[in-house]
């Protein structure tokens, strides 16, 4: 009895000590009481009052692989279409798309036709033109891309941009869809003749029910495009201020509806400064400015936007930043000018973070993009993210949907860049704006967790988009206005799911696994 009694004693002193100990422990920094996994909360406010850029569109191009797979068995080629375009949920509440809200269609320039004679080598990057040598139209031509297109828009997607890589080889000084020697491939005279031809096209496509919102004229006009890759042409700025004002001056004559989007500089820092594109750089400057001599800001069909593309400039973190906050700068000056990011794949070695060589369907490409997508928005509000190629064929971090590198038929594979960027284009609807984050010890600075939100027409629906690129998951609180917002519908893309719906915890807290991409879907209204 006496041993009992001692071991009862000390059990009782051991007790007491652990809970004294445990009493004495110091609270979260942030004020939060600690998680079941011992992990402070992170609390999340959006604030309604505080609201940057609305969103226009995100979207992809059907450059080049849609000209064959649009012509693919029509079971597959519609599982493909609805991977991208569907805003539908299927019987277990998963999307069965990615919703994007508009779709890139490349005006081809008769590469196509010239076969190995146009000397690009590869023949998914020749593309045939509706022109023919005479001048004549054939409306049959690109038919897998117009398929492509005409199911984006029965599917609802809300917006259709056409661009050009070239004018059509018959126009051009080379006779071919790319320049040589780092000059334009387009003579001025035919400034007029190439403005036609592309408001021609626009009113082609819209008496096959495509309602044609912008035109983008030149793409990437920065780059040489002289060594027969694919095609296109360099432009120096006061070359694209004539095309654009011929352009300008046969959209009004017929009547077209279409507005202008420039310039697709090949990096974003030629909308800022010159660099080391003498005469090609400092766009934003140079076309809207009301003092400079290649003003454009006055023309009817000039849009509300200026676009550049984030190549080469993602990486490291800090420095990618920098860049962006330089263009939201740029932009700031011009009353109601905005900012499109309007093409982006994962391409070099980016500092040694990611590679772009190689496929790869895996969440690791993903969460780069989504850093890409957040800092493109959060830092220099962009209005609109377009990624490059829908479809890819390629053995490179280029595509949401991969294919077999074949024409007639093949195999096609979801990859998680899809779903990432789902994330973001199936619950951010154009007319949804931007709104400012507080996030309790996190800082935008750094890419362990990233915190975007964003609010719908009316202020009936709240976006939130988490991406969790560390090692450690974390648990969240989300509030709007000092509120914790209820009625939460929540979407994850990891390398277990494919933005698949999950619960928050039996506290209302809200799981962001490790290296993973959540969006958080609110219906309360908001008062």
């Amino acid at each position: 009895m006496n041993y009992i009694r001692k071991f009862i004693g000390i059990l009782s002193y051991l007790i007491l000590g652990c809970l004294i100990i445990n009493a004495c422990q110091p609270k979260n920094k942030i004020g939060a009481t600690s998680s079941n996994r011992g992990n402070p909360i992170v609390h999340i406010n959006a604030i309604q009052q505080r609201t940057y850029q609305t969103i226009e569109h995100f979207g992809a191009s059907d450059a080049w692989s849609c000209q064959f797979v649009g012509l693919w068995p029509e079971q597959k080629k519609f599982a493909i279409a609805e991977l991208l375009f569907s805003q539908e949920m299927d019987g277990k509440g998963n999307p069965k798309g990615i919703g994007l809200s508009l779709w890139r269609f490349n005006i081809g320039a008769g590469s196509a036709e010239q076969g190995t004679q146009s000397g690009i080598g590869d023949e998914w990057r020749r593309a045939e033109s509706f022109m023919n040598a005479d001048g004549s139209y054939d409306w049959s031509k690109q038919a897998g891309q117009v398929w492509f297109a005409q199911k984006a828009k029965e599917m609802g997607v809300e917006n259709l941009l056409v661009f050009p890589n070239s004018p059509p080889v018959h126009m051009t000084k080379t006779g071919k869809a790319f320049g040589q020697s780092g000059n334009s491939n387009l003579d001025q005279a035919n400034y007029d003749d190439f403005g036609n031809y592309l408001a021609n096209v626009i009113e082609g496509l819209e008496a096959k029910g495509l309602d044609v919102d912008y035109i983008s004229p030149v793409n990437e006009p920065q780059w040489d495009w002289s060594d027969g890759g694919q095609e296109g042409t360099p432009f120096w700025n006061d070359e694209i201020v004539g095309i654009v004002r011929e352009l300008d001056k046969a959209l009004e004559e017929k009547g077209l509806e279409a507005k202008i989007d420039i310039a697709e500089a090949g990096q974003l820092n030629y909308l800022y400064e010159q660099g080391n594109k003498q005469g090609r750089g400092n766009q934003v400057e140079g076309f809207f400015s009301k003092g400079s001599p290649n003003y454009l800001g006055d023309l009817k069909h000039m849009g509300n936007a200026i676009s550049g593309h984030s190549y080469f400039t993602t990486s490291p973190f800090n420095e990618a930043v920098k860049t962006r906050e330089k263009v939201a700068e740029s932009i700031m000056p011009y009353s109601g000018l905005k900012f499109w990011m309007s093409e982006y794949c994962i391409l070099g070695d980016n500092a040694g973070e990611i590679n772009g060589n190689g496929r790869d369907l895996g969440i690791d490409p993903a969460l780069y993009m989504a850093r890409v997508i957040h800092n493109d928005l959060t830092v220099a509000n962009a209005s609109a993210w377009h990624w490059w190629l829908g479809v890819s064929p390629y053995d490179y971090k280029d595509g949401l949907v991969y294919i077999d590198y074949q024409k007639e038929d093949g195999n096609f594979y979801e990859s998680k860049m899809l779903w990432a960027l789902g994330n973001y284009s199936r619950f951010i609807r154009p007319g949804f704006q931007r709104i400012a984050v507080n996030i309790m010890e996190e800082t935008r600075e750094t890419p362990g967790l990233l915190v975007s939100a964003y609010l719908g027409p009316g202020s009936h629906k709240i976006i939130y988009v988490l991406v969790n690129s560390g090692i450690k998951s974390k648990e969240v609180s989300l509030e709007l206005n000092g509120k914790e917002i209820q009625n939460k519908k929540v979407y994850i893309t990891s390398k277990d799911y494919d933005l698949t719906p999950m619960k928050s915890n039996d506290k209302g807290l809200i799981e962001i696994p490790s290296r993973s991409i959540v969006t958080v879907v609110s219906e309360d209204i908001i008062r």
